[in-house]
């Protein structure tokens, strides 16, 4: 303490080698602020002013630190639990991967959170608030992409993984399948049966598994010599009632098409409702298949053809992937690609004698 003013001089800066990690406690003392302040302004930048997390982000980077997530959880055994991110909670897709990671979960005594973001960036914002603030431990994405509010850096050193939906952009463990490949074989089951007008209702482009699926078809149809017609590729949403109004454009052209593959299994038992509204058969007029195999897909008239997804596994699989990282931290990003099964049933017959 200086006698004369009775103020307590700062703490002599200590010089760090190169190599050594920086702290926490180093970034605070860079930005004059606490670390408390630093650590709300790397994990939850809402409870800090946007002066301040500028501030404490611009000096974090240039220091290379980065906040120990992972560490932070197994020090605070923060809740043993998982957060599983959907678009949609009304696709009946998701329910048997929630299912295979809800049985594992068990076994490994985890609870099992779903939210459900119908895109909005605000509850994606709610949700990774959640994770960084340790209310769960772990995240599996079957959204293709982070939550609004959690960075790519701060998710590569933490227990996320996707599921279903691969990012390119993204450096994180992932359960996958073939999409392209198994798009490719079911639109082949149609040419198969001769069909060489064969329309793809296409899912939202926003999603990635949209464009790999239509990759999958036209790339079938190339390799059978079939030209492109892009009338016969009709915009999707997955839904039931996108499957309905594709099937009233396609009805309406002049040279309707013979088949059909639908991008999800949704879309396609729409696809199906329309045609037969149309007073036309399926098979006997126009053959469709679907993707995904969902519980509603052996129920329709006739019990829909489809690609079946291993949606339990890839639920198991993943649930296993960020359980792993949870007890072991970061490690060598793994990617399982999962197989898949044409199950053949009643909507694709031979092609019809053109009208």
């Amino acid at each position: 303490m200086n006698k004369t003013t009775g103020e307590i001089p700062p703490r002599p800066e200590r010089r760090r080698t190169t190599g050594q990690r920086q702290t926490m406690a180093d970034v605070a003392r860079r930005a004059g602020v606490s670390t408390a302040t630093v650590s709300r302004a790397l994990t939850r930048p809402d409870q800090v002013n946007a002066k301040t997390r500028d501030m404490v982000r611009k000096i974090a980077q240039e220091l290379g630190f980065r906040p120990n997530l992972i560490g932070r959880q197994l020090r605070t055994q923060a809740a043993h639990s998982l957060l599983i991110l959907v678009q949609d909670l009304e696709n009946p897709f998701y329910s048997e991967l929630i299912k295979g990671a809800e049985s594992v979960c068990r076994e490994r005594q985890f609870s099992v959170m779903v939210g459900g973001t119908d895109g909005y960036e605000d509850v994606e914002t709610l949700y990774a608030e959640q994770f960084l603030g340790g209310r769960v431990d772990g995240l599996i994405l079957l959204t293709g992409h982070l939550p609004a509010g959690l960075s790519a850096s701060l998710a590569t050193q933490s227990p996320v993984v996707l599921v279903s939906e691969d990012n390119p952009e993204l450096d994180l463990c992932a359960v996958l399948i073939d999409n392209p490949g198994w798009a490719t074989r079911a639109t082949a089951h149609l040419i198969a049966q001769g069909h060489r007008r064969i329309a793809h209702l296409c899912g939202p482009m926003t999603r990635i598994i949209s464009p790999e699926r239509r990759e999958g078809y036209r790339r079938a149809l190339a390799t059978a010599g079939i030209a492109h017609d892009p009338q016969l590729e009709v915009p999707g949403d997955f839904s039931f009632e996108s499957g309905r109004e594709a099937v009233r454009q396609l009805l309406s052209l002049p040279e309707p098409p013979t088949a059909i593959f639908c991008a999800n299994d949704e879309s396609a038992l729409g696809a199906i409702r329309a045609v037969q509204q149309a007073g036309l058969s399926v098979p006997g007029d126009i053959s469709i298949i679907g993707f995904d195999d969902t519980k509603l897909a052996q129920f329709s008239d006739p019990p829909l053809t489809t690609v079946r997804q291993p949606r339990q596994q890839m639920g198991a699989a993943a649930a296993d992937l960020v359980i792993g990282l949870i007890e072991n931290g970061p490690a060598q990003r793994t990617r399982l690609l999962l197989d898949c099964q044409l199950i053949e049933r009643g909507t694709v017959g031979p092609c019809p004698v053109p009208r």
